[in-house]
């Protein structure tokens, strides 16, 4: 069985113990949920930019640094993450998204 990323089109899709780690190193998250989602419990240094708006707001997303992209279930932000692929970003797709992070008691924030 291999631990490499799983490969979703041509960026890697995480799991939330990868995001853990990389959050706890100050890495860029990016929640794709909408407003209201996101006020309901969120990732504290996440910022928040809704799928409907990512591809006219894509310059906002660092390129110099990857990004992960959250969302509740995994498949708002593998949209997402195809969009800001195609805009020259480096991104990872945190699979299972907000509903995996609470579930392993990972910290939220309102």
């Amino acid at each position: 069985m291999s631990c490499a990323p799983k490969q979703s089109g041509t960026y890697p899709t995480v799991s939330v113990q990868d995001l853990k780690a990389a959050v706890d190193s100050g890495a860029y998250v990016l929640d794709v949920r909408t407003p209201q989602e996101f006020a309901e419990g969120h990732i504290a240094s996440a910022v928040n930019l809704p799928l409907d708006e990512v591809e006219t707001r894509a310059s906002e997303v660092p390129a110099d640094r990857p990004v992960y992209v959250i969302c509740r279930s995994g498949n708002r932000s593998a949209q997402a993450s195809d969009i800001l692929k195609k805009a020259g970003k480096d991104v990872k797709n945190v699979g299972g998204g907000m509903n995996d992070w609470a579930s392993a008691g990972y910290p939220v924030t309102q």
